[in-house]
């Protein structure tokens, strides 16, 4: 039931764009930290297009040497899925593949602004988005490597579309949902005061007293548990580094690649994890929810798994290579946080994620490791960090978590008591 008419919901949506437009300042300068002269990619929904417009203006007036907008479609891509073959998608077409490596090669900054119907593709052969996603990711190795290796800055952000606002306020008119999405997403990207650049300078200093604490314990292991069921140790290396907040390139620009982000994380050793997990929140997957899910590990790799719904795309994401299956990283996330306490679940990775600690299969990060950013991935390898061509996060923090970190000397320390941090519950 609307509490709102169209025209009501309209008038509402012009008196947010201060903060719209103060958003994109954000996005522009903090989260893609755009250098005057420089080039800036934005990756926007074709139903985006009003708000991508307020991004360049404000990249422009940032002083960007030049903007290149690269446009996507929910409609067309599953076009494309429903009536191409699979072997067209299992390379990435070469003017695709040259057009975001020689962006990146220059130097260019990235933003993506993630908008999209988080059921985009159900029904779809999930080999498909699967192969397209793995030929990206090795044929675009430029561009891959150049977000990967700290050598471009890069930010992904939310913009309403109507089909993600119908998921997330279900069984409200289009217009009022995009209005109530356009409200949280400020929220939870701290937007929606009068200075968000300076918020975010302050939110940041915020995670520097956890990353001294956990950086400062050299812990072996994690220790997860939860009453879903969840009983997972996770190894991490032994010159392993906790990162949060901002991100510095190799040049030094400091940027944020996410926004929101309310995150602490670092790359476990990928040779080390054993139990079962369970899935707290849905995973949203190439267009496709996954749902209801656990994972088995075994001496760092899954071996078995399940879910009540998508388990065809659950499997998809273990077979992408050959370290599908092993963990590029541990998140956690105090359950005392704007997105968590907003309650609502987002259909989207990048806004639940940060209302959950989560764990990913795949792609590892080099700045979690002392001297990452200067080895090459054989040299990653041996220090833990997984090598893969995907990188997909799923979350597992319930509100009962608890997480003990053992040191070396096999001392305990409590790192999360019942989901939050366990200085929170003193």
């Amino acid at each position: 039931m609307s509490d709102m008419t169209p025209d009501e919901c309209l008038h509402a949506l012009e008196g947010l764009q201060p903060e719209i437009e103060g958003y994109a300042e954000l996005l522009v300068r903090k989260g893609a930290a755009v250098r005057p002269g420089q080039e800036l990619v934005v990756f926007a929904p074709v139903e985006g297009a009003d708000f991508a417009r307020i991004v360049v203006a404000a990249a422009y007036g940032a002083g960007v040497g030049h903007v290149t907008v690269i446009w996507d479609d929910d409609a067309l891509k599953r076009l494309e899925y429903e009536n191409v073959d699979i072997e067209y998608f299992r390379s990435t077409p070469g003017w695709r593949r040259e057009q975001l490596n020689s962006l990146a090669e220059s130097g260019a900054s990235f933003l993506f602004l993630e908008g999209s119907d988080p059921s985009a593709l159900d029904g779809i052969d999930p080999a498909k988005p699967a192969a397209a996603m793995l030929a990206r990711n090795r044929d675009c190795r430029s561009f891959r490597e150049g977000m990967d290796f700290g050598h471009n800055a890069w930010c992904i952000a939310g913009v309403p579309v109507v089909a993600w606002a119908r998921k997330v306020f279900e069984g409200q008119p289009d217009e009022e949902a995009v209005y109530h999405l356009w409200m949280a997403i400020l929220n939870v990207a701290r937007a929606d005061g009068e200075d968000p650049q300076s918020a975010w300078e302050t939110h940041n200093a915020t995670f520097e007293k956890t990353k001294r604490f956990l950086n400062a314990q050299r812990f072996d292991r994690l220790r997860y548990v939860a009453s879903n069921g969840t009983s997972l140790t996770v190894g991490l290396p032994q010159a392993h580094v906790w990162e949060g907040g901002a991100a510095r390139t190799q040049d030094g620009t400091v940027f944020f690649p996410n926004i929101p982000t309310e995150e602490v994380f670092t790359s476990p050793d990928r040779m080390r994890a054993d139990g079962i997990v369970h899935s707290a929140l849905p995973l949203v997957h190439d267009g496709t929810i996954v749902d209801d899910f656990w994972l088995r590990f075994e001496h760092g790799s899954v071996v078995e798994c399940e879910a009540r719904h998508g388990k065809d795309v659950l499997e998809h994401i273990l077979t992408t290579d050959e370290n599908a299956t092993r963990l590029g990283e541990c998140a956690l996330i105090s359950k005392n946080t704007p997105i968590r306490r907003n309650g609502r679940l987002f259909f989207d990775t990048l806004y639940d994620e940060n209302a959950s600690c989560h764990l990913a299969l795949g792609m590892g990060f080099p700045e979690c490791v002392e001297g990452g950013f200067d080895m090459s991935p054989d040299e990653l390898l041996v220090h833990g960090v997984n090598q893969s061509h995907m990188h997909v996060d799923f979350m597992i923090g319930t509100d009962d978590m608890d997480i003990t970190g053992y040191t070396e000397g096999g001392e305990a320390v409590p790192v999360f008591v019942n989901g939050q941090w366990a200085w929170e519950t003193d």
